[in-house]
């Protein structure tokens, strides 16, 4: 795992949304770590992070297809631009999606265009929750698969790439499943680049996992948060774990090949990375997480978050940004300081959202406080 040394805060200083969900034209220049978003449902607060997960690669936090990202009477495209404060130091990063014609979004960096977004996680480090994960130990293994992705990305710049990379040569294995006259040839080939692939991604989850589990058995807390035992389980983990990288490819590529029958039956590619999950055990009542009360749930995802994020700083030197929705809603007065304190002491700058002033009140003044309203952003500082 690469652990180069980054600036000492990763931090967005200018965003611009144009024609974004329901914001027009949006400019937000936030001065302090904690931006904390209010007004009533369906104003626009969440459209305003959906954006900003759209500065690092992948799909944004509600994986939405990009042409509905439009606002609805615009033209059809939109655009997402910032100024940063990244590894690299100060940096302008922008993504923009130009109508119904094209197929993705396009990503400049500094004003030069880039080949994909795999370019962005090489400035911004990102986390995220929402009010669709408070059911993340209750739900597939998929959903649980990608919130640990992203956590993993957050150590690993290219991890994102591998998994991109894998389900795309997946995909095309998959197809080529469901031929009549099946190309061994071919199939050797996407088999030997997916293994390449899955190995890169194995070994990224392991590191991962190590260091999450050293840094809740160094005592480290999240303050009024429970700590949590985090486990990975997957064939190709597994793998990686009982040998060397090269070995585990090639025993990776002959599983791959042997289960081909198996795998045309039944049209898809039944064994890989994309059939990895993880288990969370609450760890001051030893009862896994899937058994706890929803609140519970709720407190202990947040203390993973909090973790990871410490976690990431003490490896690279700098936090993730963090994109927390609807965080404080179901949150008491005293979990709202701690999460608030914690936040604080990270040391990362931190945007949320809320229906009511009221939740950010123990903030702080340092706090950059805004209220939105049908897509209108007015500073109350």
């Amino acid at each position: 795992m690469s652990k180069q040394r980054v600036s000492a805060h990763l931090t967005i200083t200018r965003l611009t949304l144009t024609d974004f969900r329901n914001h027009a034209n949006l400019r937000l220049e936030p001065t302090g770590d904690l931006v904390c978003l209010y007004g009533p449902n369906g104003a626009g607060k969440t459209n305003i992070l959906e954006a900003i997960s759209l500065l690092v690669p992948g799909r944004g936090l509600r994986a939405q297809d990009f042409h509905l990202l439009a606002r609805l009477e615009g033209m059809g495209a939109w655009g997402v631009a910032a100024e940063v404060q990244t590894s690299e130091g100060e940096a302008r990063l922008g993504t923009s999606f130009e109508g119904s014609a094209a197929t993705t979004r396009k990503v400049a960096v500094n004003g030069q265009l880039q080949k994909s977004s795999g370019i962005l996680a090489q400035h911004l480090k990102m986390l995220w929750l929402t009010p669709a994960q408070d059911r993340l130990f209750m739900g597939p293994a998929s959903d649980r698969r990608r919130f640990f992705d992203r956590m993993v990305a957050s150590f690993n710049a290219e991890h994102a790439g591998h998994v991109s990379a894998f389900e795309k040569l997946m995909r095309e294995r998959n197809a080529l499943l469901q031929q009549p006259r099946f190309d061994n040839v071919w199939a050797g080939t996407l088999e030997t680049q997916m293994a390449e692939q899955a190995i890169a991604i194995a070994v990224a989850r392991n590191e991962a996992a190590n260091l999450l589990a050293k840094h809740f058995a160094s005592g480290a807390t999240q303050g009024a948060f429970p700590w949590g035992v985090l486990q990975l389980h997957g064939e190709i983990e597994e793998l990686v774990a009982a040998f060397p990288a090269v070995q585990a490819e090639d025993e990776y590529a002959k599983i791959l090949a042997d289960s081909r029958g198996q795998d045309r039956a039944q049209q898809r590619t039944t064994k890989g990375p994309h059939r990895a999950d993880i288990s969370v055990l609450h760890g001051p009542k030893s009862t896994p997480a899937e058994l706890c009360s929803t609140g519970e749930q709720k407190a202990l995802l947040i203390g993973l978050v909090l973790a990871q994020t410490q976690a990431a700083k003490d490896v690279l030197g700098a936090a993730p940004i963090l994109l927390l929705d609807e965080v404080a809603a179901h949150l008491d007065e005293a979990r709202r300081r701690g999460l608030f304190a914690s936040l604080a002491s990270l040391g990362c700058q931190a945007w949320m959202t809320g229906t009511d002033e009221n939740l950010f009140a123990e903030a702080g003044a340092t706090a950059c406080r805004y209220e939105v309203k049908d897509g209108i952003v007015h500073v109350r500082n």
